[in-house]
């Protein structure tokens, strides 16, 4: 959508790539309509210039500002998306997304750069950790991934995104696949005292992605070109 807002691309590419997959998609709380088009349109009505991610847990509302209900919904789905002053959070249902609208107060956001840093420490202390920990016996396919950073996801990011965001979103996506890998199944730990150390030595590394997932994806504090 920023691309979109920023001229940069086109209305089809944009509908398309939100609405990729078997879901239908339509919104909720919009004035002009349910279609997703009409997203675009009250989004360059209200004079936004970007489209912002945010990804909020329970005690940690990364990307959001407020109010409650919003903070609420967000948590509950997992993530938001922040247009200006308002904020559409999904919530799928049978087959069916339905995207709904809050209103947004601004957001405090994480600085490209410290997210970086972060995200860099974050990998290397859970590597030596989870190694400690004996991963490769247990998950040898997270033992494996720690090998082989330097293979990150391929990304298209959309047009106009620095190089620096979307290399750093694809290492935001790598660090939290390890994360959910390595805690899908708690079967090779023999003791909690064996889980509950995976867990702790995981939690920095989920912790330093998600935040290096919302800076790249938030142009509100994109390094300037």
């Amino acid at each position: 959508m920023t691309a979109w807002l920023r001229g940069a691309e086109v209305t089809d590419h944009v509908l398309d790539a939100v609405t990729d997959g078997d879901l239908a998609h339509l919104v909720d709380g919009l004035p002009g309509g349910t279609a997703m088009l009409e997203v675009l349109l009250e989004a360059r009505r209200s004079g936004a210039t970007g489209a912002g991610l945010a990804l909020p847990v329970e005690g940690d509302l990364l990307g959001l500002g407020g109010p409650r209900d919003l903070n609420d919904a967000a948590i509950e789905s997992g993530e938001a998306v922040v247009v200006g002053t308002w904020a559409l959070v999904p919530e799928v249902v049978g087959e069916v997304c339905h995207w709904r609208v809050h209103q947004a107060a601004r957001r405090q956001l994480p600085d490209v750069g410290e997210a970086d840093r972060m995200l860099r420490e974050a990998l290397l202390t859970s590597a030596r950790q989870l190694a400690d920990l004996d991963v490769a016996r247990w998950r040898p396919d997270v033992a494996d991934r720690l090998m082989n950073l330097g293979h990150r996801p391929a990304l298209e990011p959309p047009l106009g995104t620095p190089a620096r965001c979307a290399d750093l979103a694809a290492r935001g996506l790598q660090g939290w696949a390890i994360t959910e890998l390595a805690l899908e199944d708690d079967g090779g730990a023999v003791s909690s005292y064996e889980i509950e150390a995976r867990r702790a030595a995981l939690q920095p590394l989920e912790r330093a992605s998600r935040r290096a997932l919302v800076a790249a994806c938030s142009p509100e504090v994109w390094p300037e070109p």
